[in-house]
């Protein structure tokens, strides 16, 4: 079904290139055109070259890149490379190459949205980076996005080109971040594979506008994301969704020796006046200690004693409900659900799905997903019920970091220490820890 029966990929560096390239450049060539062609549609073109041309970046036209970088010399003849300069390489092909998919035949206007080539184009060569070692640091992932999302120097993605403040995190970085929490969280790989795969075959050879992807990806899909394309590309709101309060409830039974025994027991488990303790731990006796002749009924029952009137109004009370009623608070009484009010505010003002993974005493845990839908009619705050046999021990918002949540310190119930680190004032120069050439270090060693 390929438009070439044979698609030539090749490579062309110097000596210079060393191994970084004989190695590295013509598979990568292979693997982003299988991973795009996954995406899209059938590579047209006969070639895909990748050209070693020294400089650290990429340029690209229909069929040929330029990328770096290349290999250092050493004093003993040897070449070596960073690990930075690996996965440098390995992207700058990958994201090349990909702009032969997009904006060389599915034809955008970069001029006038960057995002709309660049954006796409960086969302793909994540998924191939990943796809071809995830144990490389991409920099790709949503959270990487949080700094320059709750930034103040910034513009919506959906700025007119020229008049973009940040073009990096503005029309590469912030797309990325937004289809890949569309494809992963919102709508599912299944849906959002199948429709990007449709904007690429309409719109192949021609001129796509930002709404006609909007409208297919929802066409395509079949679901509504005016909210989604609203937040993430018309506003620079970021994502912040603090739990506020988790609120821990019991059904009343309105039986009161059953009612009145847990209010006392609520009672019981407050910390006594520390007035109390302080006179006691003096030594300190009551008037009624000292002088037990005053003491009367209500010394010896308190006001969570029950009497006969309250039993009484208690079977008033059963005899004057329907059926249906008696049998529905018979059946909650006998289920004795451990009900919890969540209570959550959109700090960011970024309407995002709120993900909870649940933790319940007995150790067991349970992932819920409250779509962005729950936040339409209360879009700063909201309240949520949640129903359940055991008592929940722990909740946390967004465990994965998968929605680009700028504040994970308002994520947790119970509240949990965030690990930071303090660093001396006067220390070693370091760096990027994959700028070090561990290659060269570790041989020369050896060879000491």
């Amino acid at each position: 079904g390929a438009e070439q029966e044979q698609i030539m990929a090749m490579s062309f560096y110097p000596k210079e290139g060393g191994t970084l390239w004989s190695d590295y450049s013509t598979e990568v060539v292979i693997h982003a055109l299988e991973v795009y062609t996954r995406f899209t549609f059938d590579y047209p073109w006969p070639t895909a070259q990748s050209v070693s041309v020294g400089f650290l970046g990429g340029m690209e036209y229909p069929m040929i890149t330029f990328n770096g970088p290349r290999t250092t010399l050493r004093d003993d003849g040897s070449r070596t490379y960073t690990l930075g300069d690996k996965s440098f390489l390995i992207g700058v092909i990958i994201h090349e190459i990909g702009h032969f998919f997009f904006p060389m035949i599915v034809n955008s206007d970069e001029r006038q949205w960057t995002w709309m080539d660049e954006g796409l184009n960086s969302y793909l060569d994540a998924v191939a980076g990943r796809e071809w070692d995830p144990e490389i640091s991409w920099a790709v992932e949503p959270r990487d996005m949080t700094g320059y999302m709750t930034s103040t120097d910034q513009v919506p993605i959906m700025t007119q080109a020229d008049s973009l403040l940040q073009v990096g995190p503005n029309a590469y970085g912030k797309p990325t971040a937004a289809l890949n929490i569309l494809r992963e969280t919102i709508l599912g790989r299944e849906l959002f594979d199948f429709a990007l795969k449709e904007y690429a075959r309409r719109w192949k050879f021609k001129r796509p506008t930002p709404a006609d992807f909007f409208r297919t990806m929802e066409e395509a899909s079949g679901v509504d994301l005016d909210w989604f394309w609203r937040g993430w590309f018309y506003t620079t709101d970021h994502v912040d969704i603090s739990l506020d309060r988790v609120y821990e409830m019991r059904l009343d039974t309105e039986d009161p020796d059953v009612d009145y025994a847990r209010l006392r027991e609520v009672k019981d488990s407050e910390p006594p006046s520390v007035f109390v303790e302080k006179n006691r731990a003096e030594g300190r006796r009551t008037w009624i200690e000292r002088n037990p002749d005053v003491r009367d009924f209500y010394d010896e029952n308190d006001e969570f004693t029950v009497t006969e009137v309250e039993r009484t109004r208690y079977e008033e009370f059963l005899a004057g409900l329907e059926d249906w009623e008696r049998a529905t608070l018979e059946r909650a009484v006998d289920e004795d659900l451990n009900y919890y009010i969540l209570e959550f505010s959109n700090i960011g003002g970024l309407v995002m799905p709120i993900l909870l993974e649940v933790t319940y005493a007995s150790g067991g845990r349970e992932l819920i997903n409250l779509p962005a839908e729950t936040w339409r009619r209360t879009p700063h705050g909201l309240k949520k019920l949640l129903v359940s046999p055991e008592k929940i021990s722990s909740i946390v918002v967004d465990p994965k970091w998968e929605t680009a949540d700028a504040d994970i310190e308002n994520n947790y119930y119970p509240r949990r220490m965030i690990p930071s680190r303090i660093e001396s004032v006067r220390r070693p120069p370091s760096g990027n820890l994959a700028d070090r050439d561990i290659m060269h270090n570790v041989r020369s060693a050896e060879g000491d």
